[in-house]
């Protein structure tokens, strides 16, 4: 009987306390002029998770990157980098800070070799001042690896970025954030203008980004991108946030009607059939 008592004898259990997110906005506003392009973003991204930002065109997704980048200061509200109330004067501040925003456009220089890119304004030295110059053969042999790592195999990385393909440079660009400590990757439209295959690519990278530890902050307006790689959801519209949606929680027509806005298109469809 004693043993029995003992086995049934544990201390008391507590729940091991939420994990602090690596970002957080809470009624984030941002005003230009008498114009509220954020009139009150919450929302929260993990370590190992992917949120997908959805909304079309005027619905704040650029102004909350740039705010969140640190190109845009906010008007209100709480932005906090691991717990810590942040204010970014800068977007370096946001890199220093391990927010990296890999953007439509990638800002690569096509006629430059990959290599070049990659490590464009982080060059690697070597030599003594004032004949210190750019370890090639070092940066060549990180920008090769780096590359196999995600699946791409770059035969010789002094070719041009240009040569690569739309999907393999969106690559070049998360890989070159995520060697540099990034800890959240903001991806502004990353699947926008590939085709079938490039899309792919892009999306199964960002699953490898997930499974280090990574949180990523992948803005779209395509809700299958999106439902393919997303753990939560959350839905923009006219600056606004329509609520956050686990993974399992929502379909995928679900999240489109939210995102197009599901009672204005009823509407509109009552409207068109009663003019028939």
């Amino acid at each position: 009987m004693a043993a029995t008592a003992h086995a049934h004898s544990d201390p008391a259990r507590t729940d091991p306390a939420p994990a602090v997110p690596l970002i957080e906005v809470r009624d984030l506003v941002k005003h230009f002029g008498s114009v509220i392009a954020l009139g009150g973003i919450s929302m929260k991204v993990h370590a190992g998770e992917v949120l997908c930002l959805l909304g079309d065109n005027g619905a704040g997704k650029s102004t909350l990157i740039k705010t969140l980048s640190g190109v845009h200061r906010p008007t209100a509200g709480t932005f906090l980098v691991s717990g810590r109330e942040v204010a970014f004067d800068s977007p370096r501040d946001a890199l220093d800070a391990g927010i990296a925003t890999v953007y439509q456009d990638l800002a690569m220089i096509p006629l430059m070799s990959i290599t070049r890119n990659f490590f464009m304004g982080r060059e690697p030295l070597k030599g003594t001042w004032p004949l210190r110059r750019m370890d090639m053969a070092h940066a060549d042999t990180v920008t090769r690896e780096e590359m196999r790592r995600i699946g791409i195999d770059v035969r010789d990385p002094q070719q041009a970025v240009g040569t690569l393909s739309g999907g393999e440079r969106q690559c070049v660009a998360i890989a070159r954030a995520v060697y540099f400590g990034a800890k959240v990757l903001i991806l502004d439209e990353p699947t926008s203008a590939l085709g079938v295959a490039q899309t792919s690519m892009v999306l199964k990278y960002i699953n490898q980004v997930r499974a280090k530890g990574l949180g990523v902050i992948f803005i779209t307006h395509n809700v299958r991108h999106a439902h393919a790689v997303g753990d939560r959801f959350t839905v923009l519209n006219r600056g606004r946030t329509l609520g956050t949606h686990a993974r399992g929680e929502i379909t995928i027509d679900e999240l489109q009607n939210l995102m197009a806005g599901g009672k204005e298109l009823q509407d509109l469809g009552a409207d068109l059939g009663g003019t028939v």
